[in-house]
């Protein structure tokens, strides 16, 4: 039988996920995990902005590991990967900035936006940081996860397309120039491309203090959604603009019953539907699809051996594919200085 299409995807550890990962990648996972190769990659060697708190990197490989197993990744049919245990990753990233001018970086959008939030933060208070140069090449080594285990799709958030197409090139450009080793990666982007900040920013984020996270409590969970942004201010009874409320992209996201959603939404914009009655149906919503995680998350904690038995066995497959690339590479760019006088 055919070798069956291979995903490349991933996360930086940071901190646990929140819904944002849910719906914008894991929820899609879900459903590629059983179909395809799946390479799910926690991505260690991209925190370099992080390089002052190491101790929340090596908590949150832990963190990211335990929040996929809760969400319902099975290790038996995808693989987890930690980055930098695939050495092979630096190395090609090494021999892959040979090929990339300056200039491709710096017109990448993501890669300007990062920068400039680590220089100027949004919180006065914080003293900006120089960006390290770990940083600025980050985007050559995501080329180098994509190529590396030879993927052929890679599911991603919208902002992170430039990234794709920069893979795409790369990968052209190699095979064209030495031999043709890589496939043309196909980014997919998930159903719900991007989700709203509880504080209404259109970045999710742990920083920001705007998300809600897979492993809140219930309680935890209620109180977010109480005092999350929910439009302009407006009566109970005062018709609203539904585009303007994030309550209901929640809704789309996450609440089964499209129908009752819609009827919300009608009422919302004809007659009104108080903020209180929203943000209690959502609050369900989320403790329904966040309680089975809770319970695996537990069950995981309990066992850590299992967690660490999943990194290990899905890092040593990656790696083995890791090798067969990079002799395909030294191969094609005839790095075996030594063979000369044999």
């Amino acid at each position: 039988m055919p070798e069956r299409m291979r995903i490349l995807t991933g996360v930086r550890p940071t901190g646990p996920l929140h819904l944002g990962h849910y719906a914008g990648a894991l929820s899609t996972w879900l459903e590629l995990q059983c179909e395809y190769d799946c390479y799910f990659l926690i991505a260690d060697y991209q925190v370099s902005d992080h390089a002052d708190d190491l101790p929340r990197v090596r908590s949150a490989v832990w963190d990211v590991a335990l929040d996929w197993l809760a969400a319902g990744l099975d290790p038996d049919s995808a693989s987890f990967v930690i980055e930098s245990g695939v050495p092979e990753h630096a190395e090609l990233t090494t021999w892959l900035a040979w090929l990339l001018p300056v200039g491709m970086l710096e017109r990448n959008p993501t890669l300007r936006a990062e920068m400039e939030a680590i220089e100027n933060p949004d919180d006065a208070t914080t003293r900006g940081k120089s960006v390290p140069v770990a940083f600025y090449i980050y985007p050559v080594m995501q080329v180098a996860n994509i190529l590396l285990p030879r993927a052929h799709l890679v599911p991603v958030g919208e902002d992170q397309l430039p990234h794709v197409e920069l893979a795409r090139e790369t990968a052209r450009r190699f095979n064209h120039d030495f031999k043709p080793i890589f496939p043309e990666p196909e980014a997919l982007v998930g159903r719900v491309p991007r989700l709203l900040g509880t504080d209404g920013n259109v970045k999710m984020s742990k920083s920001r203090g705007n998300t809600i996270d897979l492993k809140d409590g219930a309680d935890v969970v209620a109180k977010k959604v109480r005092v999350m942004y929910a439009g302009p201010p407006r009566g109970a009874n005062e018709p609203g603009e539904v585009e303007a409320n994030p309550v209901f992209g929640y809704l789309d996201a996450f609440d089964n019953d499209a129908a009752e959603v819609s009827d919300l939404k009608e009422r919302y914009a004809r007659h009104g539907v108080s903020n209180v009655e929203l943000k209690d149906r959502l609050t369900r919503v989320l403790n329904e699809l966040l309680e089975p995680m809770r319970q695996r998350r537990a069950q995981y904690e309990g066992n850590m051996a299992r967690v660490r038995d999943a990194l290990e066995h899905g890092t040593g497959r990656a790696r083995a594919i890791a090798r067969e690339t990079m002799g395909r590479v030294h191969e094609a760019l005839d790095l075996d200085y030594l063979r000369k006088y044999r």
